[in-house]
């Protein structure tokens, strides 16, 4: 079978041949597992992560021998689906799609169990904000760095939170008065701007430490936090419209400011993905050896039930923070906007997550690590999309244009598409970058971090800005993917075709 970068075609049973660039390899496959790859010619993909397509490959073969072992028949992985933003995870590639049957694999979803994007729309245009850029600088540090967040959260509130997602926390009792819960909205809590607002859980204990902090009302140090690496909390505005039904439709104007926050579970979905992997080493059959690749599945069967239960309540709850943890980023950002450029209205348009698993009851689940759904019509039915498919929210590098598409329910990517550009210089070979280049973007765009740069008493303090500087190097525009070949791969590939383009007004990173 031929595995291109957009379609797939028979051919041989024991092989696929998958393009990477100009180049055409040869990857043993004798379990014959579709693989689809959308991204097109032009958007290269990692050598690396090329070989790890192999990783998920020899999954088939231990669950093949889990199977063996415990009499439990056709646990197998039957699709692979790699977007155009492919590259190198911790085993498995980052941009990958796995549907299995009769299992489960947690590193198919990772260590921060619901990444994902929220973006908002507001009342304000770009006119109104880009001269109140300095402001807005000042105060966004303070509100994400300095302690200017204030979110107070009760006991009851964390555990509903983690039990039953954003709509639990916000009917769990009354906000305090202060801090940026000042800027919630009647609506906030609305489902259907969520794709997952409540992942089922049975219990929060694993996190009671996090429940119970510092007793009963508390000002939360956790969440709130933009996190590490690619996350980010931006202003942006609607540079160009695309499609310009949906974009009336979802609230969108040229020239209009929008919030959009890239961020996950934090702390919370390590201690996750570790319960899943203690439990899946738990109940590892005596006899057969861990595979080599690390890749540790948990069997759906009734000898696994508890093991699974543990970790799938520990991923719930992590999954139902990282929802609580962007509102309140996008909350954030709006009490700076309202402090500095007055009364703003808006709404949500959508939240997506990019790593999570989805149970059907045909015994099959879909994992994404990296990358975000894209359903069509169907998938979108009975919600405020059901006349356009899923909003896909697909960001750029910082600085770097970001796209809103919508999605067609394509089934040979698993209703599946890219959740940004994707690397192509690895974090390493990044931070070695030229300092001219980075002096030259931070010319033209504002970063706002938690050290002031434009301070004389660190600038005076030459290793604290050659650590900041390094930092910022990994995560500038030149080390990722040109997202314009990325999101005309979905739209050729029929995955999610633009609705609009937002451009960068100001970047909050951790």
């Amino acid at each position: 079978m031929t595995v291109s970068k957009r379609r797939t075609a028979a051919s041989s049973p024991d092989h696929r041949l998958v393009r990477a660039d100009d180049d055409w390899l040869t990857l043993p496959n004798r379990w014959d597992i579709p693989i689809e790859i959308c991204a097109g010619p032009d958007v290269p993909i990692e050598s690396s992560a090329i070989d790890e397509i192999l990783t998920v490959l020899e999954t088939a073969g231990t669950l093949e021998k889990l199977a063996a072992a415990t009499g439990h028949p056709g646990a197998a992985i039957d699709r692979v689906a790699l977007t155009p933003d492919l590259h190198k995870g911790a085993g498995i590639p980052i941009g990958t799609v796995l549907r299995t049957r009769g299992a489960l694999i947690p590193q198919a979803v990772g260590n921060d169990i619901n990444c994902g994007m929220r973006l908002e729309t507001t009342s304000l245009t770009v006119d109104e904000v880009r001269p109140r850029l300095d402001a807005l600088e000042r105060r966004l540090r303070h509100l994400f760095f300095e302690g200017g967040r204030r979110i107070a959260l009760s006991g009851v509130q964390r555990e509903a939170l983690l039990r039953d997602g954003l709509p639990g926390l916000l009917d769990a009792g009354p906000p305090a008065a202060d801090g940026v819960w000042s800027a919630l909205r009647p609506g906030d809590g609305d489902a259907g701007r969520i794709h997952a607002a409540r992942y089922p859980t049975t219990t929060a204990e694993a996190f009671r430490d996090w429940i119970d902090s510092a007793g009963g009302t508390s000002y939360d140090s956790i969440i709130g936090s933009v996190g590490g690496g690619n996350h980010f909390a931006e202003l942006q505005y609607v540079a160009a419209v695309h499609d310009r039904q949906a974009a009336y439709a979802w609230g969108f104007t040229p020239g209009q400011v929008v919030l959009m926050v890239h961020s996950g579970s934090l702390s919370l979905g390590h201690q996750a993905n570790a319960t899943g992997l203690e439990q899946a080493k738990a109940m590892w059959p005596r006899g057969v050896p861990l595979p080599d690749n690390g890749i540790l599945p948990l069997l759906l069967d009734e000898r696994s039930e508890g093991a699974r239960r543990r970790y799938l309540d520990a991923f719930g709850n992590a999954a139902n923070f990282a929802v609580g943890n962007r509102f309140f980023l996008a909350l954030m950002l709006r009490t700076g906007l309202a402090a500095e450029c007055g009364e703003l209205s808006g709404e949500a348009v959508y939240d997506a997550p990019h790593n999570l698993l989805w149970q059907g009851d045909d015994g099959r689940v879909v994992h994404r690590k990296g990358a975000t759904p894209a359903g069509g019509y169907a998938e979108a039915a009975g919600g405020p999309y059901a006349m356009w498919g899923e909003p896909v929210i697909v960001p750029g590098s910082m600085g770097a244009a970001s796209f809103v598409l919508r999605g067609h329910g394509n089934p040979r990517t698993l209703a599946s598409a890219c959740h940004g550009a994707g690397r192509r210089v690895p974090r390493g070979a990044a931070s070695r970058g030229s300092d001219a280049d980075l002096d030259a973007f931070l010319r033209d765009f504002r970063v706002v971090t938690p050290l002031d740069h434009h301070d004389p008493a660190v600038t005076r303090r030459s290793d604290v800005m050659a650590a900041w500087r390094r930092d910022l190097k990994q995560e500038a525009p030149w080390v990722y993917k040109d997202i314009g070949p990325v999101v005309s791969s979905l739209g050729r590939a029929g995955v999610a075709d633009p609705v609009v383009e937002l451009r960068p007004l100001l970047t909050v990173k951790g």
